[in-house]
């Protein structure tokens, strides 16, 4: 009982989810992370059949760190943010900062 205890969690944990028509999430973690998991591979297994209509697909939600279905599917938040590609972090302010400066040697009618 003590190891459960003294449980401390291992990766970044989901707290925002939407559902896109791929069959995709963006999931967005509490590390400031935004990262695309991919359910597809996923829908061949029985446990995930469900999930294959598209209205139910989408009335995922978050709960305990993780994405749950009608209260009885889920998966594992460790394995959604390793198994997710990064779309965009906290560096979100460095890229959008990273927009070029027109170059004003360019000569134009207007000059």
């Amino acid at each position: 009982m003590d190891e459960i205890m003294n449980y401390s969690q291992i990766g970044p944990r989901v707290i925002s989810v939407k559902a896109n028509d791929d069959f995709t999430l963006l999931l967005t973690f509490n590390n400031g992370e935004k990262r695309l998991f991919d359910i597809k591979p996923l829908l061949s297994l029985n446990v995930f059949k469900p999930l294959e209509d598209m209205e139910i697909f989408r009335t995922v939600k978050v709960a305990y760190g993780t994405v749950l279905w009608q209260e009885e599917i889920d998966y594992c938040p460790d394995t959604l943010y390793t198994e997710s590609i990064l779309v965009s972090s906290v560096l979100n302010h460095d890229i959008d900062s990273a927009v070029a400066e027109p170059d004003k040697s360019y000569k134009t009618n207007d000059t």
